[in-house]
């Protein structure tokens, strides 16, 4: 069987028929292998292979050296051009070329000088088949010259101020590297507040006494020349303001100047740049520097930001305490606007550089070399980018191609050369030359016209040895031109090869990704072109891999023991190992304790230095292996008892009779840890669909350490074992070798397959597709069947990739489909799928409900029927029926809210439903639509219909207004939903007396129109209960009640302010506080507190047999003062005697409450506690008696507040 390979790197399958794979490359691809044999009689074009860099700067104390090697086929000759004309070489005594070579060597450490020779160079190598040039070489001496001698007078300021010390070093070539040292050959320190500047000059923002000295020395490094230039020592001295005093005292009167500060702070200011603003230009792929210095007391601190942008953050760099930016790498996207900002305590500054990156030529496509066929096709390319854009020009052999010889299968197209139909006349080399003002780019590139049967360049008879399971790649290097194709054969010509899966490269090279047993045998390499026709064989083997199948073991022994590590190594036969032991990563100790045998390492009289990690390394020619354990050495300990765990894990995994459907695995039980081993379980790995995913396979007795296992088609199985005993599961064995099943076709079908449409015309077959196990081979495919249900037609198929959803579009609305989903991969199809039944897609139905009729049951409640749509109308899946119904609004209520619609659905095919929750005496619109899986049909004609009257709600709102001592009045809200038509309202009421029992119950009917009432002949002081409720003619409705008391009679009440004794009549819903228990006791309490206080006044104030107030008139004796009447109101004169007498009937405040104060200026008011003297309910008077006040006019104190719980206690009394 033959192997073709084709030319881009793909995977086929072996069949049963010949498989050729073929390898071929674009002409313009072939390259001329770098093999010496074929070289020695190939006829190639020069190529420059070395030569020196554009901008040569040379030492002038040596010889110059200006390199220029080629090769070609046969070898070219040399020549060379200076400043645009022929250099002979010959002609100068001092110029050599190097033999077999264009480099140039000049003598000029003898004689000569080096700027004799500058200049720009170029040189050509030329054979039978074209010239290559090299780039133009500009040679330069470099320069290192002194500085020009000059006085620096002395700097002298004052602590504080800003410097600059210029260095301004000699212009050298290339340009010095800048420092500044003293004279002691010390770099001078730097800092935020001194450093040097990109210009090599020395920056100080300010100045402190300390920066005094005479040696500022800056110095010029010349790299090539290895010499450094010296500038002469500035000399700088500081003065304090302190040491400025001592010098001009004398001559200064003004104190001013001797009591200022030393320095006097100020804002940045910037010392370079200048301005606000700058420009810099800069090239692409260069670094990019920007530098803002600036001087301000205290030293100010420089920020740095991109205006329209961010800084790169992996190519921006601070250097110089970021007094400098630097951008590596730079491009044009780095133009733009950047800013640096100079900022102290005292202000900020900020300098605006306007970045502008050009950019010399660079390379987008550079020309490659063409190697052609004669009468083949080809073209050369020369992309270049810049700014600003380059021009492309052409050059033929080093001339221009407008002056070069006219070629008939050349054309040229800008940055392209196109060739047609070549021959070998047309073999030339090409250059391409990109420039613009900041540089140029030149590339060489050949076409060789070439007619070369093809060649096989690797080795006769190859041996391939790979390891099983591991790529196998055979080489077939080849060359050739026009291009040969590539055929593979296996063994004899025709044989069946089995169906593995190869990988093919371009090279010619075949790969085996997963070699097996079977891959070994002779593979022939064969390649042909018009011309010819060549061969080789390759051997290929496969050998078993090398495996540790006992591992040393973890290991703790007690000193002075011995020890011994197991490392059992399994092989190719035909491999030799070598079995080295290592310790810690390194050779074993040189210690005659340490003995090494076949597959053990023993160490005898263990100390604490053998501790450690031991590795057992197996290697062949083809693979390696490693173990490792640990050692632990302890003290000597007494012998423990026997340790019981899980079994060690199960290890020498082995496949044997491996067939289509069923393979043998062996294994080695490993320790079972004094606790018999129960059952081994076996897991499978499937690396191809779920790599790194372990299942469950099956479970065999303790006992065996064989199974045979059944398996499924197209799965690269790998096992592991797991051993079980008493105390648990073992750890996994590691896997067995893979082994790869045949495909197969599939043994099932897709499941939960579906039909729905998503569209009114369309159906979408939906599917849970295999997964990678389930597929049984590659190319898992599903063939989708459909046809309606209902219909003569054929099944219609389409075969599908993969995936899990067909869409069948252009279907009629909602029809019945047979619908069927088989897998089917390269191997065949899977069994006859069953059919299932599915709808096309769903449209809105087409047809209201008919004959709808509301029968009303109650006034709350309404039945509604309607006729059942066709089913063809519904045009979907009947969902049910929805009804809309609405509350009509008379014309203002319409106008305050949205009329709100309420939806009632029944599923299915009913034809009648109940409208709960309406309103009493409404009138009622409904709608019936039928429902589908799409949406709502249309709506039925609207039906409307009235509810009855129902019972109404209560009142909303009842008061109590106006009581007196026999009546009170009634006000109410009408039901805020009257459900119908009031006729009257009911008004009940009964007392309550103070143990809260009821009287007997009085009922009155009020007219409807009626909203205020009034109750007369009511007893007073007298708790009554009321319960209202409105009625239509459904009945009565719920009632509200509430709960006031009549007023107190006066009679009663003698003695008392009218505004106090006086009991209102409160309309509230709360139970009277006086009526409460608790209350009564409080009330009680405060009370005999009260009369205690007043004893305790009356004894301190009436010791002496009058009150102080008879005493004080008495003294006074003033003949205007009488005694009060009674008639008149006026209080008479108080003795011991009526102490615990209430005061006289006619004792009376006036009707304003308001004692009024005569001419005398002692009255009651005088002895109070600030206000007029008070009465209690019970006509006690209340005002205590103190020490004597100010004198104050008496004004009326008229109280607003509410009456205080004493009045409440007077109803207990």
């Amino acid at each position: 069987m033959q192997l073709k390979i084709m030319p881009k790197k793909k995977c086929l399958s072996a069949g049963r028929m010949l498989l050729i794979l073929f390898l071929s490359q674009m002409i313009s691809a072939l390259e001329v292998p770098l093999d010496s044999k074929l070289l020695e009689d190939l006829v190639q074009p020069p190529t420059i292979t070395q030569q020196s860099p554009k901008d040569y700067i040379i030492d002038p104390r040596e010889n110059i050296v200006i390199q220029c090697e080629a090769k070609g086929k046969p070898p070219p000759s040399f020549s060379w051009t200076r400043n645009g004309t022929h250099f002979d070489i010959d002609k100068d005594p001092l110029v050599t070329m190097k033999p077999g070579s264009g480099t140039l060597t000049i003598n000029i450490m003898t004689e000569g000088k080096a700027e004799t020779y500058e200049g720009v160079y170029q040189c050509t190598a030329r054979n039978e088949r074209g010239a290559a040039i090299s780039n133009n070489i500009i040679i330069r001496p470099s320069r290192s010259p002194l500085w020009t001698k000059e006085k620096l007078e002395p700097i002298i300021l004052r602590n504080g101020h800003s410097l600059v010390l210029p260095c301004r070093p000699p212009i050298g070539l290339p340009p010095p590297i800048i420092f500044w040292m003293d004279n002691s050959f010390q770099r001078l320190p730097q800092s935020e507040r001194v450093s040097q500047g990109l210009n090599g000059d020395l920056y100080f923002s300010n100045v402190l006494p300390e920066d005094t000295r005479e040696d500022y020395i800056c110095y010029a490094r010349f790299n090539h020349t290895q010499t450094i230039q010296q500038k002469q020592p500035i000399s700088v001295k500081v003065f304090s303001v302190d040491e400025l005093n001592d010098t001009i005292a004398a001559n200064l009167s003004d104190t001013e100047f001797y009591g200022a500060k030393s320095y006097r702070e100020r804002p940045p200011t910037f010392l370079t740049p200048e301005g606000n603003a700058s420009n810099k230009e800069e090239l692409r792929g260069n670094v990019l520097s920007l530098e803002c210095i600036a001087e301000g007391l205290p030293t100010p601190v420089i920020y740095w930001i991109k205006e329209d942008g961010t800084l790169p953050i992996n190519r921006t760099f601070y250097r110089n305490f970021k007094k400098t930016l630097q951008i590596i790498q730079v491009s044009e996207a780095d133009s733009g606007n950047y800013q640096c900002i100079a900022k102290n305590a005292l202000g900020a500054i900020h300098h605006t550089i306007s970045v502008t990156v050009k950019a010399a030529p660079y390379w987008i496509m550079a020309p490659q070399n063409l190697v052609l066929s004669p009468g083949e096709d080809g073209t050369l390319i020369c992309r270049a980018n810049g700014k600003p854009k380059p021009r492309i020009s052409w050059l033929s052999n080093g001339v221009p191609v407008e002056i070069a010889p006219d070629d008939p299968s050349r054309k040229i197209d800008g940055d392209t050369i196109i060739f047609s139909n070549v021959q070998e006349r047309s073999s030339a080399v090409y250059q391409c030359n990109a420039s613009n003002e900041y540089g140029y780019l030149l590339a060489n590139a050949f076409v060789n016209v070439l007619a070369e049967p093809p060649r096989i360049l690797t080795s006769v008879n190859t041996l391939y040895q790979v390891i099983a399971n591991r790529p196998a790649l055979l080489d077939c290097a080849f060359f050739g031109s026009p291009l040969p194709t590539i055929e593979w054969f296996k063994g004899a010509k025709g044989s069946a090869l089995r169906e593995d899966i190869y990988v093919l490269h371009e090279n010619g090279t075949l790969e085996i990704p997963v070699a097996q047993k079977d891959s070994t045998g002779t593979y022939t390499c064969v390649a042909r072109n018009k011309l010819g026709m060549a061969k080789n064989e390759v051997r290929l083997e496969i050998k078993d891999p090398t495996r540790i199948i006992k591992h040393p073991e973890y290991a703790v022994v007690q000193r002075g023991n011995t020890v011994s590590f197991e490392c059992k190594v399994k092989h190719d036969e035909t491999l030799i190992p070598t079995v080295t032991w290592l310790k810690d990563s390194g050779e074993l100790p040189n210690d005659g304790r340490f003995h090494v045998n076949q597959d053990h390492l023993v160490i005898t009289d263990v100390n604490d230095d053998d501790g450690g990690t031991y590795t057992c390394v197996a290697n062949t020619t083809l693979d390696i292996v490693s173990a490792s354990a640990v050692l632990n050495v302890v003290a000597p300990t007494p012998t423990p008892a026997p340790t019981y765990d899980v079994p060690n894990a199960p290890f020498d995994l082995e496949l044997t009779d491996q067939l289509d459907k069923t393979v043998q695995l062996s294994w080695t039980p490993g320790d079972d840890n004094n606790s018999p081993i129960t059952k081994f379980i076996i897991e499978y790995e499937d690396a191809m669909h779920e790599a790194g995913l372990w299942h469950h396979q099956t479970e065999v007795s303790g006992t065996q350490t064989t199974a045979q296992l059944k398996l499924s088609p197209y799965v690269n199985y790998s096992f592991r074992v797991m051993a079980v005993n008493s105390l648990g599961r073992s750890l996994p064995s590691e896997p067995s070798e893979q082994y790869l099943t045949k495909a197969a076709e599939p043994d099932q079908n897709p499941s939960f397959v579906e039909g729905l449409g998503s569209e009114p015309d369309n159906l979408v077959i939906t599917w849970k597709p295999l997964n990678g196990f389930e597929s049984n081979g590659p190319g898992l495919q599903y063939k989708v069947s459909w046809r309606q249900k209902d219909g003569d037609d054929e099944w219609t198929s389409v075969v599908v990739a993969n995936v899990s959803k067909y869409i069948v579009s252009g279907t009629p609305t909602f029809v019945p489909y047979l619908i069927k989903v088989q897998a089917l991969n390269d191997a065949g199809f899977a069994p006859e799928p069953a059919v299932i039944m599915g709808h096309s897609g769903e449209d809105l139905p087409m047809v209201a409900p008919g004959n709808v009729q509301v029968n009303v049951v109650n006034s709350t409640l309404a039945e509604v029927h309607w006729d059942p749509v066709p089913l063809k109308s519904i045009r979907g899946h009947l969902q049910g029926y929805r009804i809309y119904y609405w509350k009509e609004q008379n014309t203002s209520q319409r106008n305050r809210r949205h009329i709100e619609k309420k939806i009632l659905t029944f599923q299915g095919s009913k034809t009648h439903g109940m409208l709960p929750g309406l309103e009493p005496f409404s009138h009622y619109t409904l709608n019936v639509r039928v429902v589908n899986g799409k949406g709502e049909g249309p709506a039925s004609p609207d039906r409307v219909f009235n509810t009855p009257e129902g019972v109404p709600s209560a009142p909303s709102s009842l008061k109590i207004v106006n009581p007196t001592l026999d009546s009170l009045t009634l006000e109410w809200d009408p039901p805020s939903h009257p459900n119908g038509i009031l006729t009257e309202y009911t008004l009940k009421y009964q007392p309550i007396n103070n143990t809260h029992e009821l009287g007997p119950l009085v009922d009155l009917k009020i007219p409807a129109n009626k909203t205020r009432w009034t109750l007369k002949n009511l007893n007073f002081s007298t708790r009554y209960k009321f319960y209202l409720h409105a009625q239509t003619s459904a009945g009565s409705g719920n009632q509200i009640t509430e709960e006031a008391v009549t007023t107190v009679d006066e009679g009663k009440m003698a003695g008392i302010p009218p505004d106090v004794g006086a009991g209102k009549a409160m309309a509230s819903r709360q139970v009277d506080i006086a009526t409460q228990g608790w209350f009564i006791g409080l009330m009680c309490a405060v009370a005999l507190l009260i009369l205690i206080l007043l004893i305790v006044c009356f004894i301190r104030r009436n010791k002496g047999g009058k009150y102080p107030v008879k005493e004080k008139e008495d003294a006074h004796a003033d003949p205007e003062i009488q005694p009060m009447k009674e008639d008149d109101g006026t209080f008479g004169e108080y003795s011991d005697a009526e102490d615990h007498k209430p005061l006289k009937k006619g004792s009376r405040t006036p009707s304003d409450r308001t004692v009024k104060k005569e001419d005398s200026d002692d009255s009651l008011v005088d002895y109070g506690e600030g206000v007029n003297g008070q009465f209690n309910e019970d006509g006690s008077f209340i005002g205590q008696y103190s020490g004597k006040k100010e004198k104050e006019p008496a004004e009326g104190n008229e109280s607003s507040e509410a009456p205080s719980p004493v009045n409440a206690m007077n109803s207990f009394v």
